[in-house]
């Protein structure tokens, strides 16, 4: 995520598109608003979501019409890039956009130039296009559902927003920004989170991302009343839940507990042979012996 920030930092004053990849819940608005706020650009953040818009919408939502335009228009309507003038314009789910509307983008990316709709007059853009998608973009394009050159335009830089579950190093730092916003916004004295409900939460797959965490930390702050802030507060985990957590992360052994079953097997299984146990475990003679002594130590 370092490396993620540093880059962030250096193609924020670039004029050039950025393409965000990720899946659902990672972040990626998050980031937009970052490369948007150091980009020191004089206009605004304009965001808009292009999943299931047809042709006609979307060129009247980022272009704009002119009266006449279609039945019903009957004054002039500046669209999202005019707001975004001098700015930036964020289109999430790009995936999902039509042939029909990557064709009109690729020539804003392009020449700078748009029509609004029922319009002959072109008009000029500096707006910066920032995207997003969950999707493989080069997947979609060898389907013939995605432009090949409107791919390139785009991601002149482009940046991957890994899963949570790939940096749970995250998940403390995380975890107690939400727990303390879900606190303060309920009301609520912010519980201590302790280092077991972090293990115990790191079992979890969080298919829905940084979205998911958030979520679930604020339905169990709402649950918290004081005491310990412990798992059972978090509906995923429950046992009537129907959501799609794991078995019980209270039901696993710690590394010591596990430690200590895989020895005494090893030793039952060669009779107390450290040499023949040591080779089971991987590991020397020597450093069995010293594992033999430190568990005993421990049962006293």
């Amino acid at each position: 995520m370092y490396s993620i920030f540093q880059y962030v930092e250096s193609i924020a004053p670039s004029s050039q598109p950025v393409l965000i990849f990720g899946e659902t819940g990672v972040g990626k608005e998050l980031i937009c608003q970052v490369i948007h706020g150091l980009s020191q650009r004089k206009g605004k953040l304009v965001k808009i979501n292009v999943a299931g818009l047809d042709d006609n919408v979307f060129s009247d939502t980022l272009f704009g019409h002119v009266p006449g335009a279609f039945t019903g228009a009957d004054k002039t309507r500046s669209g999202l890039i005019e707001q975004a003038v001098s700015g930036t314009l964020f289109l999430d789910e790009i995936g999902d956009l039509s042939l029909i509307s990557q064709v009109k983008l690729l020539r804003l990316l392009q020449e700078g130039e748009y029509l609004p709709l029922g319009s002959d007059c072109i008009h000029k853009s500096d707006v910066r296009i920032l995207a997003s998608t969950n999707l493989d973009l080069w997947a979609l394009e060898k389907k013939g559902r995605f432009r090949k050159d409107l791919i390139y335009r785009l991601s002149t830089h482009s940046l991957t927003l890994p899963p949570l579950r790939e940096r749970l190093l995250d998940l403390p730092l995380l975890l107690d920004r939400f727990v303390c916003q879900a606190a303060t916004e309920l009301g609520k004295s912010i519980p201590d989170i302790s280092q077991n409900l972090i293990a115990q939460l790191e079992t979890y797959p969080f298919e829905g991302n940084i979205r998911e965490l958030n979520s679930m930390v604020y339905d169990a702050v709402s649950r918290y009343k004081k005491g310990s802030f412990t798992l059972d507060l978090f509906k995923a985990f429950t046992p009537n839940s129907k959501g799609h957590g794991r078995d019980e992360p209270a039901n696993l052994p710690t590394l010591k507990e596990a430690s200590r079953e895989l020895v005494e097997k090893a030793l039952k299984k060669t009779r107390g042979n450290q040499s023949a146990a040591a080779r089971i475990l991987g590991i020397s003679q020597q450093a069995l012996s010293k594992r033999i002594k430190k568990l005993k130590s421990s049962k006293k």
